[in-house]
């Protein structure tokens, strides 16, 4: 058997040619969408009836007669000889290229004038080839995919048989301008020897009845002859159908000029077929779908790759050689597309966005302002936190230039807050004067690296460096998640029977009007608890309310305390968490219409908050809920909204700020250039380019806002970022059977972002709204954005094949070029460099924390000298000086590597166009 890569749904340009002629070809214009359909000849030699047997679409559906259904659509296989056959019928039948017929009978009488047919045969022939065949049509209720007004556009008024085939399902899930081609293919016990014609229209022409939906025909094949054993011209029917439907056959038939030509192009169809053995698989068997389909324009590509050598730095990288001469490019970059960073916001997906953001960036500035309170004694709380998250966020999605960017407080700079408190307190420093210092001086050295272009250094941001960020971020954000749950299980304890707290008594007055007493101070055990000496004392086990009812007093250390507290808030915790993975998963999902899914998938995080606020509701506990303050003031009493340029300090420590300035101007730079190449990678396909300098830029002017305020520091925070981009996701709607959604980019806008930053501002004002909403449900999103984040990036998969036996591992791409050892050794190291990272930042020399990060970058160099570039090839990224030295040949892995339509797409380790790397601030 042999088996055809997956038929792309595209229509060659028509081809008909007639043997020993040269006509003109057509226009080189690219094939139109394209339906096959196969109608067989059934019921010789009683009576005779054309019935539509197969269709393609996209892929194979087969007429499953008995069902009275059509089949699942899957990959068509098809018999070698099949094909053999079918090109032999060509090479001798009749073949019209430019086919001048305007209708189906002008068609019939082109095709039927050959010299071994006598005119009564021929008459009948004709006879036969206009009768209308039967289509097995599926009245269902599905939407339309284009527009009720594209999908009208291609009628002709022809409105008696055309109107039910408008009515077919079929119809709404092509494009505009799609195109139409028929295979006729059966027995015909009159004919003595097979007749065979392939036709090429000049034009597409509706040819009535023939096909089940109204579109215009340009490919028409006749494949007729005596009857045969087994299903001879069925095959070769789909042999035909299944050339048809294949993007290459398509484009080369609709250049061909002559009969040589169309064989050429078959002859190449064969070249890339895949032979199945027999006996070692299935014949009835039905390949599914794949999920990643190779691009119709994969081997000119790759060619120019090759050609071309490395792919040029983006323009964003490259110096000027100006003074600010990067932000002056990506200001005018970026004013182009302003107008749209508006208009492109007008789409429902943006109102899930911004609730699915406002909620997780409003939990994050309370949770980092409460612990922000806590590391610098109430200097600065949750009011400064959400004041300058709205002030700061607002402001960047205003300028920035890439403002699907989400500014936050993150956990390396709450560590540099601590650290810098900690050493004013030792020393007896007035705190906010001496940060208004150190942020001056950071805006100070952040312009200067603006103006110096040293953003351009991100080119040696690596993934591996990324990685190392990112999954040290998102393990912090994983274990701050459950970390605040075990805070809540000691805040609210579980009470076990035996436990201190467990037991509650009623007491009542004694005869002179004195409250008994316990005979023994404390039960030891649960046993000694139900049998506690009472003495002469009158008591009961009555529940705390009935024993205020009658008259007594509850006494114990249980009788005020509420035993489900702790264990319900894991219930809310899991099933948040639980509820949002399942929910984003639905848009693959089997159950529901498309509509549904892309809805329930798009508001996941929203229905998962709203499903655990409804069960606090229900279950009418006292469980601890997000808290807002209620006045607008800053946190510590008497300080106004500006910071004294001195306060207690003397002069000098003005000078003196630079030294912790110098650290976290390299922390900043950092964490924001890490963030900003993550977010703009090639795979997610931005169209509007990033503003690496600008962003930069901005981040310094709002550092200085932020000082001079008392509030917060903010820069790019890479988990609300990428879940913010993952939220705004486009994709293909997939409309033809079989096919899978395709990611066509990310909806590029700064409203989703400005929106949610001054929700974040009224927040203050929404204290009776936010109330009701529980902490463990925004922690259980918490968990789940963590885990998404972890989840995806390639260095966890590759942390997973070292925990699986060889015969278990994925059939990834890139083990099939770099020895699994290596790739474990790669993987080990990247650990170390985590695990390191972990433990600077948990000890008080996290103050060299941003020194580290920037050493991640050393040690990616020093990987030159222990792995071949080659493997640096398929395991990270190779460094500009890498690609200039590394021979042309051994680039293209790389840039296939990073393309999301390439060859082994679905094998790499890129994220799949539905999914998007997260990782955590």
């Amino acid at each position: 058997m042999v088996t055809r890569g997956s038929p792309a749904l595209s229509c060659p340009g028509p081809v008909s040619v007639s043997p020993g002629t040269e006509t003109t070809p057509p226009s080189d214009s690219a094939p139109s969408p394209k339906g096959d359909k196969l109608n067989e000849l059934l019921g010789w030699p009683q009576t005779l009836e054309w019935r539509e047997m197969g269709r393609w679409v996209l892929f194979e559906e087969k007429l499953e007669v008995d069902a009275g259904r059509w089949s699942a659509p899957h990959v068509p296989t098809l018999a070698l000889p099949s094909l053999q056959k079918l090109r032999s019928l060509l090479a001798e039948g009749l073949v019209l290229l430019d086919c001048p017929a305007q209708n189906l009978l002008e068609l019939v009488e082109q095709v039927t004038r050959v010299e071994s047919l006598s005119p009564e045969l021929r008459g009948q022939l004709q006879a036969l080839l206009l009768q209308r065949p039967q289509h097995h049509t599926q009245t269902t209720g599905s939407r339309p995919c284009w527009g009720p007004a594209q999908s009208r556009k291609a009628a002709h008024n022809k409105e008696a048989p055309m109107q039910q085939q408008c009515q077919s399902p079929l119809r709404q899930k092509l494009p505009p301008g799609a195109e139409a081609g028929a295979v006729l293919a059966g027995e015909l016990g009159f004919l003595a020897q097979p007749l065979a014609a392939f036709v090429r229209l000049r034009d597409p022409v509706w040819l009535g009845p023939l096909t089940e939906v109204p579109l215009p025909s340009r490919f028409f094949c006749l494949l007729l002859g005596p009857p045969m054993l087994g299903k001879g011209y069925h095959e070769l029917g789909r042999a035909a159908a299944v050339l048809l439907s294949d993007p290459h056959f398509q484009w080369s038939v609709r250049r061909a000029s002559n009969l040589h030509d169309l064989l050429t192009a078959l002859d190449a169809f064969l070249e890339e077929v895949t032979v199945l053995p027999p006996g070692r698989w299935d014949p009835t068997a039905r390949i599914p779908p794949p999920r990643c389909l190779p691009s119709r324009h994969k081997r000119t590509q790759a060619e120019d790759r090759h050609r071309n050598g490395p792919l040029a730095p983006s323009p964003e990288l490259q110096r000027t050689g100006r003074l600010f001469g990067g932000l002056v490019q990506d200001v005018r970059r970026k004013a182009s597309w302003y107008p749209s960073d508006f208009s492109d916001a007008l789409h429902p997906q943006c109102v899930s966005a911004v609730l699915y953001i406002y909620l997780a960036t409003v939990t994050n500035a309370i949770t980092f302002g409460g612990l922000l309170g806590d590391a610098t004694d109430g200097a600065q709380g949750v009011l400064e936190s959400l004041l300058g998250t709205a002030v700061a966020g607002a402001a960047f999605c205003l300028m920035a230039g890439q403002p699907l960017t989400v500014l936050s407080s993150t956990g390396p700079v709450l560590v540099f807050e601590r650290l810098l408190f900690a050493f004013c307190r030792d020393y007896s420093l007035d705190y906010l004067p001496f940060r208004l210092w150190v942020g001056i001086w950071v805006a100070v050295f952040c312009l200067a690296l603006v103006a110096t272009e040293a953003s351009v250094l991100v080119r040696y941001f690596t993934r591996f460096t990324e990685e190392g960020f990112c999954a040290l971020i998102s393990l912090i954000f994983i274990y701050d998640a459950v970390g605040k749950m075990l805070n809540l299980a000691h805040a609210y304890p579980i009470q076990r029977p035996g436990s201190l707290a467990y037991g509650c008594l009623c007491q009542f007055p004694g005869p002179g009007g004195n409250e008994s007493q316990w005979t023994r101070p404390r039960p030891q055990s649960r046993d000694d608890l139900l049998s506690v000496d009472l003495g002469l004392v009158n008591a009961s086990l009555l529940p705390p309310h009935e024993c205020v009812q009658q008259g007594g007093y509850p006494r114990g250390p249980g009788c005020h305390t509420v035993p489900d507290i702790a264990f319900f808030s894991l219930l809310l915790f899991l099933t948040s968490f639980l509820f949002a993975i399942a929910l984003k998963h639905m848009k693959t999902s089997r159950f529901f219409p498309s509509v549904v899914r892309k809805v329930l998938s798009d508001f996941s995080s929203i229905l998962a908050i709203l499903l655990g606020c409804g069960l606090d509701a229900l279950l009418g506990l006292a469980m601890p809920k997000l808290m807002v303050p209620r006045e607008f003031k800053p946190t510590l009493p008497g300080r106004g909204w500006l910071v004294p340029p001195f306060g207690a300090n003397p002069w000098w420590l003005s000078v003196a700020a630079a030294l912790p300035a110098l650290l976290l101007s390299i922390l900043i730079f950092m964490d924001q250039q890490i963030t900003a190449v993550i977010l703009n990678r090639v795979e997610y396909r931005l169209r509007k380019g990033a503003g690496f300098h600008l962003d930069l830029f901005c981040v310094a002017l709002l550092m200085l806002l932020t000082s001079v305020l008392g509030l917060p520091w903010y820069v790019s925070a890479t988990v609300l970022s990428l879940a913010h981009m993952d939220s705004l996701r486009r994709e293909s709607r997939a409309c033809a059977p079989g096919e899978p959604h395709s990611f066509l980019g990310i909806r590029e806008q700064r409203l989703t972002g400005l929106a949610v930053f001054t929700l974040t501002g009224v927040s203050i004002f929404l204290a009776p709204v936010l109330k009701f909403i529980p902490m463990p449900v925004l922690y259980g999103i918490f968990l789940y954005m963590g885990v998404a984040a972890l989840s995806s990036i390639q260095f966890m998969k590759r942390v997973q094949l070292m925990l699986m036996p060889a015969k278990h591992q994925p059939d990834l791409l890139l083990l099939r070029h770099v020895p699994l050892s290596r790739v474990h050794l790669f993987t080990a190291i990247q650990l170390a460099c985590l695990g390191l990272l972990w433990i600077i930042k948990s000890t008080p020399a996290a103050i060299i924390f941003p020194l580290m990060l920037l050493g991640l970058v050393g040690v990616r160099k020093a990987l030159e000298w222990v792995f071949s570039p080659q493997e640096l090839l398929w395991l990270d990224e190779l460094m500009p000086e890498e690609e200039r030295n590394v021979p042309e040949k051994g680039l293209e892995p790389g840039h296939s590597f990073s393309g999301s339509d390439s060859e082994d797409s679905e094998l790499m380790y890129q994220p799949k166009a539905p999914e998007i790397n997260i990782s955590v601030n």
